[in-house]
């Protein structure tokens, strides 16, 4: 008797933690925030600020309405 509620208990328990452990686990990752932008002579410029990579974006637009947005640079902070 003794080994079957033990038995059951253990079996009972494992089922619990497998269950607990294959719920999905939202991702609440912060996305970039704005820290400003200006323009020139038709060229735009826009800084965006990663805070789970602690890192600047800068992305850069042309004077055309052909050109594609340029968001190659980054700097990581210290």
């Amino acid at each position: 008797m003794l080994k079957t509620a033990t038995a059951l208990i253990l079996a009972l328990g494992v089922g619990y933690a497998l269950h607990a452990l294959a719920q999905p686990r939202p991702d609440f990752r912060q996305g970039v925030v704005p820290m400003g932008s200006s323009s020139s002579n038709g060229v735009g410029f826009a800084w965006f600020y990663d805070p789970a990579d602690r890192t600047v974006h800068v992305c850069r637009t042309g004077q055309g309405a052909g050109e594609a947005l340029d968001c190659k640079a980054r700097a990581t902070l210290p």
